[in-house]
Formats: structure tokens, C-alpha cells, sequence
């Protein structure tokens, strides 16, 4: 790719549906490389908004807005970073030569869960817990005990694990189906019910598929609360077993859905079984531990393979891990305690600068390193217990 600089005619132009925290470093890693940034979003002042060239305010679920605005801009490239998606203009479009990444049929079938799990367990034939999917709450009751007790409950679509839980019992349940419906990201009381898997620990295996092949980065443990991340860490320890077994499962999904990018693949690990989870075809919130942790980060390995640039070698430089700062407010907030947190040995901060906060809404994160994850994770517990968040 030949470079020419951004607002020449012939830059090279990425265009991001979704400018969160992730879209933000995505566009800063696509900046670092000269290429000119349009990011899009639900709402203005997005993370991802504040250091695009260019950004837009849309329904990215209006199928014929989303198509007018990316005609208008004519991006070289449109890479979707959320899940509320109207899809179907995304293969409209491809249809018409447009490159979406990985493919807009990756984005489909990602932005819900019954279009992944089907694809995964009944067309890949890849190993997943047991799942039923039900449209009301009667369907449900009868999905849990044919499952069986406990049992994971999520809504179609969700985005920072809105939505999902766990009904240890039938009174659980209600609470469950009630979450669900109200967590999903589209009007739609179709959910998907879970076997429950009593897995050792889960992980991510970011997985890369270039012009050259299929790369994988060091796996990535991580704990989830209400199934939303609130710490990760690099590497999570795998014997020779699973890691082979993980990378296989990731390998045979992301070749399923194809194109190239940088996929974040969810496993569950027992023993010596690995389960499919969830994949996102693009980089995984667990992954913003690889901002201190690897030679390349998460979003310049994406970036890189959206442009077909080589990819050396994915090197850890030092056990590392990561701690969501999660808001106990809604509303106008201010953030205390940032001096104190970075004074921790090793520790860096991303503030995502999103200029209002819900409950429990994800506002930055603090990474640390070590010479041991051990080391890491305690001291990026420590970093955030400086932070505070005041309205």
C-alpha cells in the first residue's frame, strides 16, 4: 500500500461502526500508520470520536442510513467494532465490492449468539456446552430443566456482557429472564439458554489471520462478573494439551468465518477439555492487557492485518494484567486517585474520556507488569483501589 497522507486524495481511508474504547485505540494504532480515520456511533463525543479525522452520529441499526453514510464517505475500508450492526447493508454493500472486516458475513453471524453457536456446534462441529434457545418465558422454564440446574441465561445480542447470568434455581430464573430481556442491545425477547460448564478458568486466545497465516498471541485469562470483564491477565498457563486443542477450536472458527483481523475467541477450559464460548471479530476488552504486555498490542496486530502488512513475531515482553474502572454512578462524573495509581511500579492507565457514565459502565482501565502474572494482577489491584469516581 502506497502511502499518501490523510485528506489527499488518494489517502487510504478505515471507516469504524462503533468508537468506543477499543474503536479508540484502533484508530490510534490506523493514525500511526497514516492512514485517515472516520469513526461512527450512537452518540457523539465517543471515546473513538475524540481523535478520528472525521466522526459521524447514526443508527448504525438503520439499514438505509448506514447505507447513505458509507456511500458518502467511501471508505477503502469499514470495520465494524460493535455488535448493533444492521448487517444486512453491510452485505448489501460488500455485495457491491465494499471490503468489510473480517467479511460482512462475520459480522452477522457474530453480532448474536444463535447465529455463532449454530455456526460453531452445528456446522463446525466444534465442542460448546449444551444450549437451547427459547422466544418467551415459558420456553425458558422448559429449556433450563431440560438442561438442568445451574444454567447460563444471555440475551441474543449484548455488548460488555449486558445481559448474561447464571439461575442456580427456578426463583433464579425469573431474575435471569428479566436481565436478559433487559440487557440485549435490540428489542428481541429471544434468548439463549446455557449448560452450565464448571470450567477451571476461561480464557481469550486472540487469534490473527493474516495475508500469511494464522497467528495466535500468548492466551489470556480473565475474570468476568455478571458477564462483564473486570480483570485480565497474559499468560494465562495452558499445558501442551489444551493449548493445542484451544488453538484448534480458534483455528477452525476463524477460518469458518474467514477474512482478515484479529479475532477475540472465548474458551472455557476443564481439565483437559476446552469448550467454545463466544468469538468477536475484532479485538476483545480482555485483550487491553496486550497494551503493555506484548510487542504488538491487540489493535496494531488488527490494524496491521486489515492494511496486509507483515506481522513479525508475537512477543511477550512481561507477564502483564489489567483492571476495569467500573462506575458506581450515573451521570457527570469526575475520576480522583490517578496520581496515586500511577505511582505503582510498572503501571500504566487508559482513561476512555467518555463524557457521561452509567452504572457500571466501564470507564478506563489500569495495566501492570511484572515478573510474574502473580505480581501483575496484585499490582493492578492495587492501582485501581487508588481510583475513585465521584458525580
Amino acid at each position: 500500500m502506497a502511502y499518501s497522507p490523510p485528506g489527499s486524495e488518494g489517502a487510504h481511508k478505515i471507516l469504524l461502526l462503533g468508537a468506543g474504547e477499543l474503536g479508540k485505540e484502533i484508530v490510534i494504532e490506523a493514525q500511526r500508520l497514516g492512514v485517515e480515520t472516520i469513526a461512527v456511533d450512537r452518540y457523539a463525543g465517543s471515546p473513538g470520536m475524540q481523535v478520528a479525522h472525521r466522526s459521524h452520529v447514526i443508527n448504525m441499526l438503520d439499514p438505509d442510513a448506514l447505507k447513505a453514510l458509507i456511500r458518502e464517505e467511501s471508505p477503502d475500508v469499514v470495520v465494524p467494532e460493535v455488535e448493533a450492526i444492521a448487517t444486512s447493508a453491510l452485505e448489501e454493500l460488500e455485495a457491491e465490492g465494499l471490503r468489510v472486516i473480517p467479511t460482512a458475513r462475520a459480522a452477522r453471524l457474530t453480532m448474536d449468539r444463535e447465529g455463532i453457536r449454530r455456526f460453531a456446534a452445528e456446522e463446525l462441529g466444534v465442542p460448546t456446552a449444551g444450549y437451547q434457545f427459547a422466544n418467551n418465558w415459558e420456553e425458558l422454564q422448559e429449556a433450563a430443566h431440560a438442561l438442568g440446574f445451574p444454567v447460563v441465561v444471555k440475551p441474543l445480542m449484548s455488548s460488555s456482557g449486558k445481559g448474561p447470568s447464571i439461575a442456580h434455581s427456578q426463583d433464579e430464573l425469573r431474575q435471569a429472564w428479566d436481565y436478559a430481556v433487559s440487557g440485549g442491545r435490540v428489542q428481541n425477547t429471544r434468548v439463549i439458554a446455557e449448560e452450565f460448564i464448571p470450567f477451571d478458568f476461561e480464557i481469550t486466545l486472540l487469534t490473527v489471520r493474516t495475508v500469511s497465516g494464522t497467528l495466535f498471541c500468548p492466551p489470556i485469562g480473565h475474570v468476568q462478573k455478571s458477564g462483564d470483564y473486570v480483570e485480565s491477565w497474559q499468560p494465562q498457563c495452558l499445558s501442551p494439551v489444551v493449548q493445542d486443542k484451544a488453538e484448534a477450536i480458534a483455528r477452525t472458527v476463524t477460518d469458518g468465518l474467514g477474512g482478515l483481523g484479529i479475532f477475540g475467541v472465548e474458551l472455557f477450559v476443564q481439565g483437559d477439555r476446552v469448550y467454545f464460548s463466544e468469538v468477536s471479530p475484532r479485538p476483545h476488552d480482555t485483550g487491553l492487557v496486550s497494551l503493555v504486555s506484548q510487542n504488538l498490542s491487540e489493535f496494531a496486530l488488527h490494524v496491521r492485518a486489515i492494511l496486509g502488512f507483515p506481522i513479525p513475531e508475537i512477543v511477550l515482553n512481561r507477564p502483564s494484567a489489567s483492571r476495569a474502572l467500573k462506575s458506581p454512578i450515573a451521570g457527570v462524573y469526575y475520576i480522583d486517585g490517578i496520581g496515586e495509581a500511577l505511582a505503582v511500579p510498572m503501571t500504566q492507565m487508559r482513561l476512555f474520556g467518555k463524557p457521561e457514565s452509567t452504572l457500571g459502565r466501564r470507564l478506563g482501565v489500569v495495566l501492570s507488569s511484572a515478573d510474574t502474572v502473580e505480581e501483575a494482577r496484585d499490582r493492578a489491584a492495587k492501582a485501581l483501589s487508588h481510583l475513585t469516581i465521584h458525580s
